[in-house]
């Protein structure tokens, strides 16, 4: 791969109305107050309404979506033209729900003037809505792989129109592990099209698949890997594991924090902080994938309002949270993937603005802090409030504040799963005259030819009833041979 010369010539643009943009784009940029481009814009822009694959490299918080959005919306609005029923013109797939709807958003947005369509298709939620939008063509779809290898294995979707296929911060796919998925939607592209791929940090992995998907493509390199924003004020803590969450609440009671991002490493871990943010009274709200996605919505939406003053996420937000404001990131745990460290700190100092980024280090997370530290060739400021009494008092009542949950073994969480040893076998089996009800005794309950008998919690004469195959709305992916579920994980 090498970088057009055309790429380099461009850093005379400094106005967007230097970039040959269509009237309706210019006019929608004016509406949001943008003037000037981004490194990534200026440079990759021309590329792509050239019609180039492109390789964009560049840090979180640059403006990447506007790079390849205004130039896919301009191509697109240049050769207008009915999507195919069931398809669509451009492709973007993105690694989590919340960016997928960002960049949603910002098509929907930079396209106002232009009259095409945009549709964003994820889990957790309703198949049926994502169908009827699908159904007559769309000019954009943004969609996480998961959600979109289901309708495609359905029928509700194909990919014979795709003319743009984008790949949106390439490196976090890799990490949730989407290569095969990807490599699958790749392969029911078709040949000709134009491909665009964006990752933050480019490690010998994304060079391969880039290999594999671009085509003598255009290199823009804006920062290189791992190279965290200079505006942001960076620290870290030492501190005992078991006293960070006073240590937290203890900052963020502090007037400069206005809005911050706390990162833990596991979800449970979340919610258990958020639980002791609120108890200790400072407003906060957790959000991971183990929520439905209307939890997170509304936690997204009560933190962008102000409502809420900490966000607490597991790092499937470090890229899909793009906030303005954000004051202040804290990292309650150091990530165990380096690289992670600069997209979570990427959540402040945002368009241009100043941030600060602060880190807790127990005992135990010393390796992984050396790792960062060699990943970002920096030597991060540190202080120690190790053996502090007043974060000792407090962390001896933290427990009483926020008690850690009970685990409870999802199996048993619901009671239709209770079913007797000596019953587990027939509950399975097809209904026969006399058979014995689930979760209860001998039900005297008369199975229909070829049914099976739903007779639950005992007792009663109850009959079974054999359920009419699935019919109407697609509520999910069918099951091959009697094989569980191939849903996707619900992170998508």
């Amino acid at each position: 791969m090498r970088r057009c010369a055309a790429a380099r010539e461009t850093h005379n643009l400094t106005q967007f109305t230097d970039l040959a943009l269509a009237k309706p784009l210019l006019k929608a940029l004016t509406d949001k107050g943008y003037t000037t481009p981004t490194p990534i814009q200026a440079q990759a822009i021309p590329l792509v309404m050239s019609g180039r694959d492109l390789l964009g490299i560049a840090q979180t918080g640059t403006g990447k979506t506007a790079a390849f959005a205004l130039p896919i919306l301009h191509r697109l609005a240049e050769d207008k033209k009915p999507a195919p029923r069931r398809g669509f013109r451009c492709l973007v797939l993105s690694p989590t729900r919340e960016l997928a709807t960002q960049i949603a958003e910002s098509f929907r947005d930079y396209g106002k003037h232009m009259g095409l369509t945009v549709a964003t298709i994820f889990g957790g939620v309703k198949y049926g809505p994502q169908m009827k939008a699908l159904a007559a063509g769309v000019d954009v779809v943004v969609a996480t792989p998961g959600r979109l290898m289901d309708h495609l294995g359905e029928k509700s979707a194909h990919l014979n129109g795709v003319e743009i296929f984008v790949l949106d911060e390439a490196d976090q796919m890799l990490d949730l592990g989407f290569v095969v998925p990807i490599r699958k939607i790749a392969s029911q592209l078709p040949k000709e099209r134009q491909n665009l791929f964006f990752s933050a940090t480019m490690p010998s992995e994304i060079g391969k698949l880039a290999g594999e998907l671009l085509k003598n493509p255009a290199q823009v390199a804006i920062t290189p890997s791992a190279t965290t924003v200079e505006r942001i004020d960076q620290s870290l803590i030492f501190i005992e594991a078991q006293r960070k969450r006073p240590l937290l609440a203890e900052l963020l009671a502090d007037k400069s924090v206005e809005r911050s991002i706390v990162f833990t490493r596991t979800k449970r871990g979340a919610d258990r902080v958020a639980k002791y943010l609120v108890a200790s009274g400072i407003e906060a709200a957790a959000i991971h994938g183990d929520k439905t996605q209307g939890q997170r919505e509304r936690a997204l939406a009560a933190f962008k309002a102000g409502q809420v003053k900490a966000l607490i996420a597991t790092d499937i937000a470090a890229r899909g949270i793009d906030v303005n404001d954000v004051s202040h990131v804290f990292n309650f745990e150091l990530p165990n993937v380096p690289e992670s460290y600069v997209h979570r700190i990427g959540r402040t100092a945002r368009k241009g603005k100043e941030g600060v980024a602060i880190s807790f280090c127990a005992d135990d997370e010393r390796n992984l802090l050396r790792d960062i530290q060699k990943a970002t060739r920096q030597t991060i400021p540190t202080f120690d409030r190790r053996n502090d009494k007043t974060l000792a008092a407090a962390a001896a009542v933290a427990d009483k504040l926020a008690p850690p949950e009970k685990y409870v073994d999802p199996r048993r969480a619901d009671p239709r799963n209770n079913v007797p040893a000596e019953l587990r076998k027939q509950r399975n089996r097809g209904g026969r005259p006399g058979g014995a009800g689930a979760n209860g005794g001998g039900g005297n309950g008369q199975a229909k030819p070829g049914g099976q008998n739903r007779g639950r919690n005992g007792g009663g004469q109850g009959q079974a009833q054999t359920k009419p195959a699935a019919g109407g709305e697609f509520r999910g992916p069918k099951r091959a041979n009697g094989a569980a579920d191939q849903r996707w994980n619900p992170i998508d």
